[in-house]
């Protein structure tokens, strides 16, 4: 049984050679640590950016669910003319 020895060996050394995964990201900006918060510096947004924002997102919604609704509209159109001619 040499061939099992030698897979268990190989195994071992395989294993103290390896990399210590656990060591990689230690130094990152949240690390492992519980006690660490990370560090953010969001700036404060005035409540008028926040206004401006929201409208252009609604607007932008708005205009995006019109093209579908085209689109459709325009693609159901044509599927009705194949069929009937």
């Amino acid at each position: 049984m040499p061939t099992g020895q030698s897979m268990l060996s190989s195994l071992k050394s395989n294993k103290s050679i390896a990399l210590d995964k656990s060591k990689r990201f230690k130094k990152t900006l949240g690390g492992y640590g519980k006690n660490r918060k990370p560090e953010y510096d969001f700036p404060k947004a005035k409540p008028e950016l926040l206004e401006q924002i929201r409208l252009k997102a609604k607007k932008d919604y708005k205009r995006k669910q019109l093209l579908y609704s085209a689109f459709f509209l325009i693609l159901f159109s044509v599927v009705i003319y194949t069929v009937y001619f």
